[in-house]
């Protein structure tokens, strides 16, 4: 999917939000990036296989409450 030298991180990958930006739409909360990936203004993220990636907001209220 991605054509820039050097290519950027696939979607599995650690590093995935690194990749560059194919649209972006501030006024919506979201932006697509090279490798497939949504992300979300609350730090969520939904990648290509359909996995979605809870928001960080979310995992730290969850510990928080534990």
């Amino acid at each position: 999917m991605c054509a820039h030298n050097p290519p950027c991180p696939t979607a599995k990958a650690p590093d995935r939000e690194a990749a560059r930006l194919r649209a972006h739409r501030p006024e919506q909360g979201w932006s697509l990036l090279c490798n497939g990936v949504l992300l979300f203004e609350d730090t969520g993220e939904l990648l290509p296989d359909g996995r979605v990636i809870a928001p960080l907001w979310a995992v730290d209220l969850a510990r928080a409450a534990a």
